[in-house]
């Protein structure tokens, strides 16, 4: 891949359980500065039957390496430098993940990594916080709802503790939620799941110890524009929002017991979260009700910075991102 002359260009990957998104970015790491070239996001679900079957469906791994494909195009006409391509949630849980990583390092000419949820959480935290250090009050609990896992993060100049739990808006919703919409039994049977993991992760991140509240990923953002009532999908009305929780909680209500049509026709709506954006809601909310009990905030930030960004920052200044502890 050709260079650019003007400063350092490289491209991140993410393939999460829902989507694959991709970041081309131009980089001055001795600056500080990031610069978007191309930021883009297909719903793969390449996470479809992994919870239950434990492997990833040939057809959801056409689909994801179809995507890899064209991102390679775009990134080989972009004139990228380096890339670094990272799996996620599904890719670690799936038995044959070594078919996919197969299939996109022969088509990107790089080792796709699996990488743990650790490191998924402080690359999530890397990206997000970048630009809230000396704006926003600390330390930030970074929370980044996936298809298939939710990462807790806490810190400031640095991450303090994180971690990953196996709660995401497709695995609850194949596990528990079919129904269209949601029976009550079914929405019980997800908070259920939900309130264990923030259990789980209380016991290690400190929630209380939040001065802000960060959300990231496509739940997030569809709720807050939810709470906007957005007209359309807007990326520069959703990064760095600041909504009071209350605001947001009715807003994952309204998207927990809407119909799969009714979700379908808000304007804001990717359709590949029309399915799955109730469990994803319903995580978000138990999330914001107990921070908001246990550290007091009123307010939570949507963020749309966020683990393309870590990767970005990793590939060419490794010191910001840093390490727990």
């Amino acid at each position: 891949m050709t260079g650019n002359p003007t400063g350092t260009r490289v491209a991140a990957l993410d393939c999460g359980t829902n989507s694959l998104r991709l970041l081309i970015a131009d980089v001055d790491p001795i600056a500080g500065t990031l610069r978007d070239i191309d930021r883009r996001m297909e719903v793969v679900r390449l996470g479809q039957g992994v919870d239950a079957t434990g492997r990833i469906d040939p057809v959801a791994m056409r689909r994801a390496l179809q995507v890899t494909e064209q991102y390679a195009a775009l990134c080989r006409d972009a004139g990228v430098q380096r890339l670094r391509f990272v799996a996620t949630s599904a890719t670690r849980d799936a038995d044959n993940r070594a078919e996919f990583v197969a299939g996109v390092a022969a088509l990107l000419g790089v080792e796709p990594e699996v990488i743990s949820g650790q490191e998924e959480a402080q690359l999530s935290f890397t990206g997000a916080t970048g630009e809230l250090a000396g704006r926003r009050a600390g330390p930030f609990l970074v929370v980044d709802i996936g298809g298939g896992s939710t990462e807790f993060v806490l810190g400031t100049d640095r991450v303090q503790a994180a971690i990953s739990v196996d709660i995401g808006c497709v695995r609850l919703t194949e596990r528990h939620a079919p129904s269209d919409p949601p029976a009550p039994a079914e929405l019980a049977a997800v908070a259920g799941d939900v309130l264990a993991a923030i259990d789980r992760a209380a016991a290690v991140v400190d929630l209380s110890a939040a001065g802000t509240l960060v959300g990231l990923a496509g739940s997030v953002a569809t709720v807050a524009a939810r709470a906007l009532r957005l007209p359309a999908y807007r990326s520069a009305d959703l990064h760095g929002a600041e909504l009071p929780i209350g605001v947001l909680d009715a807003a994952c209500t309204d998207l927990i017991t809407a119909t799969r049509r009714q979700r379908a026709a808000m304007p804001f709506m990717h359709p590949g979260r029309v399915d799955v954006i109730g469990a994803g809601a319903l995580i978000w909310q138990l999330v914001l009700r107990r921070v908001a009990a246990d550290a007091g905030l009123d307010t939570a930030l949507s963020s749309e910075h966020d683990i393309l960004d870590g990767i970005v920052w990793a590939l060419t200044n490794p010191d910001r991102h840093l390490p727990v502890g």
